[in-house]
């Protein structure tokens, strides 16, 4: 068998799996979204508490970086008057 043969596949590709009905398809999302571990509201409050938190502590970095910069920038310029 050379190296180019794969299984008797033309191309090297795997063979494509068998096509399902809409319906079928969403038989299957359905049976798969039952098995995630969703969070409970519990978790997702104090997630979501968490993620407003940490964004305004960047915001307000991120603020006073670009304010001291600024500051910077225009005392060195000479247009901090």
């Amino acid at each position: 068998m050379s190296t180019n043969q794969t299984n008797g596949v033309a191309g090297g590709q795997p063979p494509a799996p068998p096509r399902v009905s809409v319906g079928e398809f969403f038989r299957q999302v359905r049976q798969e979204a039952n098995k995630v571990s969703w969070p409970s509201r519990k978790e997702t409050m104090i997630t979501t508490g968490m993620v407003f938190v940490m964004s305004i502590l960047a915001a307000a970095f991120f603020f006073l970086v670009d304010w001291v910069v600024s500051n910077a920038v225009k005392l060195v310029l000479g247009a901090g008057g």
